[in-house]
């Protein structure tokens, strides 16, 4: 394994060697596979382009995230930085390296936006991000070669299992009855749970906005049947108004669970209040204000 990883310090550094130069570009593009940018990204899918791709887009990235984070935690593999004092530290990371979760969301991501809505420049976009997006994570000192090699093959089945289930789980839920429902959606996140190591962030993330999420999907399809589509000036409204109030939840709960305890508990409710808005409160208020139109 030491021949691996030092194979793969040879590639980090041998990228690393056009710094300064290309620094702006590769931090830019691991932006596009950052959190923060899937916050800006998600919503607009669900709330002004597609209201199902969105919501069936973030399940998968959520859930793609969990897996991630586990599997990091089986293999809890160095990063370069960490393994090599040579390796310039261009970002902070305090979670193992393999596989690479830019890569793996990249691959689910922009795979699945590609597959669905089958348009060439859609296709090609997807291409280029799903390339640049990892080879940024190498430069950055972020990952091993290998690791983006984890991503790609987790990212891939994960695809491939959704694209076979998807549509088949979609229907058998909305069959079903409300109350089971809210089941599904508040009690596999407490089963997902069990497996969170105290203090693991990027799993209590996912879970607590996956929990707000889809209960927010399923009381949304009860009580609002909110619209996507729409003149551009109202969907380019609506999303301003969205993403002011999300940002304000994320960083007014931020300061204001910061000294609260225990602290994954609050950081569950933080991204399920979060998920929760996003689902439910959104479109909701998009309906009363007219920026949106009722399915029925």
């Amino acid at each position: 394994m030491d021949s691996v990883l030092n194979w793969g310090i040879e590639v980090v550094l041998w990228f690393q060697q056009f710094s300064p130069a290309l620094d702006i570009p590769f931090k830019v593009l691991t932006f596009l596979g950052d959190k923060e940018f899937y916050m800006l990204l998600m919503p607009m899918m669900y709330w002004c382009i597609n209201r199902r791709v969105g919501a069936r887009l973030f399940v998968l990235l959520l859930f793609s995230a969990y897996l991630n984070e586990i599997a990091k935690l089986l293999v809890d593999q160095p990063r370069p930085f960490n393994y090599d004092p040579r390796v310039i530290k261009f970002v902070h990371e305090d979670s193992g390296g393999l596989p690479s979760g830019h890569t793996q969301s990249a691959v689910v991501v922009w795979g699945y936006l590609a597959w669905r809505f089958k348009i060439m420049p859609l296709w090609l976009l997807a291409g280029f991000l799903v390339l640049a997006i990892p080879l940024s994570r190498i430069y950055l000192g972020a990952h091993f070669p290998t690791d983006l090699l984890g991503g790609y093959a987790i990212g891939a089945v994960v695809l491939f299992v959704f694209f076979r289930l998807d549509t088949r789980i979609w229907n058998w839920c909305t069959n079903k009855g409300i109350w089971l429902q809210l089941g599904v959606s508040m009690g596999l996140p407490v089963v997902l749970l069990l497996f969170v190591p105290p203090g693991n962030r990027g799993l209590l993330t996912a879970v607590g906005a996956f929990m707000g999420l889809t209960t927010g999907v399923v009381l949304e399809r009860r009580w609002v049947w909110f619209c996507s589509d729409g003149p551009w000036w109202q969907q380019v409204t609506r999303y301003l108004a969205g993403m002011v109030v999300l940002i304000g939840i994320w960083y007014g709960l931020r300061i204001g669970f910061e000294q609260l305890e225990p602290a994954g508990l609050y950081r569950v409710l933080r991204y399920a209040l979060i998920g929760l808005w996003g689902g439910l409160g959104a479109p909701w208020l998009f309906v009363k204000l007219k920026l949106a139109e009722k399915e029925r």
